[in-house]
């Protein structure tokens, strides 16, 4: 064997053993990377899906469950199946003069609610000096708790030193007994609950804030008035808005307590005696945990009808740009 061969042959036994499929140790750490990467944003989301599982999803179960027991709160729980629900709905007319206080409270107060809203996302729309001051302004009261709300607007409303009583007497008008008279304690409550209107108005200024300015100066153009810019070209673009805010202030209202409980206490005359107070008192002045966890269900079966009816008929009034757009090239195809 010639020295250079010699060489050769050891050159090769000291080289390292190659893969034997070339590029699989790669494709295998690749493939574990992607592995991680794929659980990682449930990683972190893990902190609220456990939350959400053990005290939203996990007592509204047990609440179900709880439903069909007659469960005191002292002693020990019994299986009464469907007589909860048969005794709410069939022998109980304290929960449907309830329902009819909260069903009252909401007629008053939706309207009120998106109408005040709107109003003021109108005005905070405009561009002015300090207009980001203006906002926090009217958003700070709604991150005011319930019970510090309930202590303002009950000297607000008292009889003797309330502000409002001392600006009628300004006006050479008797004082009104805000909290004690049946014919003002609902309007009274429906005012106090409009303090905290700042979410839905910024879910409205949002909604206007993505309406081309373009359209408005076309209209003005046009000679068209601010009336009818807000009736033919305002409006239709916010009504997906409006659907969101109806249905959630629809779904506040019938779940309203803090504000009644607190104000009123459900008086006068049972004339603020909502639903949400009933089933409070039911299970924990009562301590009938059974028959309160099926008025809660049966409540949640009532929000859900009336959210499903509003989502039913909103293709009658709801304006979505974007079907619209959709559908132009199938209608100018079709000329």
């Amino acid at each position: 064997m010639h020295k250079s061969q010699l060489m050769d042959a050891q050159s090769e036994m000291l080289m390292p053993i190659s893969d034997p499929v070339p590029g699989k140790a790669k494709t295998a750490g690749k493939r574990r990377a992607r592995s991680w990467s794929s659980w990682l944003p449930y990683l972190f989301i893990a902190p609220w899906l456990i939350g959400f599982l053990a005290f939203t999803v996990g007592p509204l179960l047990y609440s179900l469950y709880m439903s069909f027991f007659d469960w005191p709160l002292m002693g020990g729980e019994r299986f009464v199946g469907l007589q909860n629900y048969q005794r709410v709905l069939f022998q109980d007319d304290d929960f449907w003069e309830a329902l009819g206080v909260t069903a009252r409270f909401a007629l008053l107060y939706v309207p009120t609610h998106l109408a005040a809203s709107l109003g003021l996302a109108l005005l905070l729309n405009r561009r002015c000096l300090g207009e980001g001051l203006f906002r926090t302004i009217f958003y700070l009261p709604s991150m005011l708790s319930g019970v510090a709300l309930v202590s303002i607007w009950s000297w607000i409303y008292s009889r003797e030193y309330g502000l409002l009583n001392y600006a009628l007497a300004l006006l050479g008008l008797p004082a009104v007994d805000w909290l004690g008279s049946p014919d003002w304690a609902m309007s009274a409550v429906v005012i106090a609950s409009l303090w905290s209107l700042g979410g839905t108005m910024l879910v409205f200024l949002a909604g206007l804030k993505g309406i081309s300015v373009e359209l408005y100066e076309a209209a003005e153009m046009s000679g068209v008035s601010k009336l009818k810019q807000f009736t033919h070209i305002t409006l239709p673009l916010l009504s997906p808005v409006i659907l969101f805010n109806l249905v959630t202030t629809l779904i506040a209202a019938f779940q309203q307590l803090t504000m009644a409980l607190l104000l009123t206490g459900g008086g006068p005359m049972k004339s603020t005696y909502m639903l949400a107070m009933y089933i409070y008192d039911t299970a924990f002045k009562y301590f009938d945990m059974g028959y309160a966890a099926a008025m809660s269900w049966l409540m949640f079966a009532l929000i859900l009808l009336l959210s499903a009816s509003v989502m039913r008929f909103s293709s009658l009034w709801v304006f979505y740009e974007n079907e619209v757009k959709s559908e132009a090239p199938a209608d100018r195809s079709a000329t």
